[in-house]
């Protein structure tokens, strides 16, 4: 089914924890709109996927590899599956993430650690 969408009309921010909105998906892809309050993060972690992301608002780090940088409205990044990448938010940070192919629950086994720990790194 085709989505057409605003991201400000999609984003859900959640008090606890980073909030994954689902904005379109099927066998081939998973398109997904980060939300994230300050110091919110995904864990960094090596999934079986490719991952593009763009910064629509907000500012934090990325690790992508073996690299951390910062990121702001604008940035685009792409990591191919297996390679390190995680998020941190600085401000409210909200982020699309288009991975392909859509991720596994092995895949988010080291995102759930990450969480439980309570460390992004």
């Amino acid at each position: 089914m085709a989505t057409v969408t605003t991201y400000q009309e999609a984003a859900a921010f959640r008090p606890d924890k980073f909030n994954p909105v689902v904005l379109a998906e099927n066998e081939r892809v998973k398109i997904i709109l980060a939300c994230f309050e300050p110091e919110q993060f995904i864990p960094v972690h090596q999934p079986g996927v490719d991952l593009t992301l763009v910064v629509m608002e907000g500012e934090g780090a990325l690790v992508a590899g073996d690299r951390e940088q910062r990121i702001h409205p604008g940035t685009i990044a792409f990591i191919p599956a297996g390679e390190a990448r995680g998020i941190h938010a600085a401000t409210r940070l909200t982020l699309m993430h288009i991975v392909s192919p859509p991720p596994t629950d092995a895949d988010h086994v080291q995102v759930a650690a990450g969480l439980k720990r309570g460390a992004w790194k």
